[in-house]
């Protein structure tokens, strides 16, 4: 069964169940994977990548607006409990990052293949290790890694 399948069972389940949060979680993230598949230029099937890379990016933008609300002080705090709840309930449904070791090892080598040592360049790296690895690792963790392991060479 596909994570679209799975997601579409799911929301029946939840409705029966009177569950309406998760209800709601689901209906929000079926409604972006709706808007993906209208948008132009997108051909073929909702795959199970896709749905993935949805959800990341709407529990990207769920966690920025966690820090807008944050600024708000006490009148966002029920809206963030809301929000973090959110996260945590996508997080089935995000793609699993290799930890902080095994980056590491990938960053290295795209630094050795690459031939890059100033940090100013550091995107030229980024883009080796997201071409090939871009399911498997966290960007930011990439990002952080890279500037790390280049300051120190510089």
């Amino acid at each position: 069964m596909s994570l679209y399948e799975s997601l579409e069972q799911k929301l029946h389940e939840a409705i029966k169940a009177r569950d309406l949060r998760s209800a709601d979680c689901f209906r929000m993230l079926k409604a972006k994977l709706i808007e993906k598949r209208t948008s132009p230029g997108f051909k073929g099937e909702l795959t199970d990548a896709i749905v993935r890379e949805v959800a990341a990016t709407y529990v990207k933008q769920l966690s920025r607006s966690i820090q807008e609300f944050e600024k708000a002080g006490d009148a966002g705090r029920e809206h963030i409990e809301k929000i973090k709840w959110e996260v945590d309930f996508f997080s089935g449904y995000l793609p699993k990052h290799l930890d902080e070791g095994a980056t590491r090892k990938i960053v290295e080598e795209a630094i050795a293949q690459s031939g890059v040592t100033d940090p100013g360049q550091s995107g030229r790296v980024i883009g080796v290790v997201m071409k090939s690895h871009k399911e498997e690792v966290d960007p930011v963790l990439v990002r952080k890694l890279i500037e790390e392991i280049l300051s120190k060479g510089a």
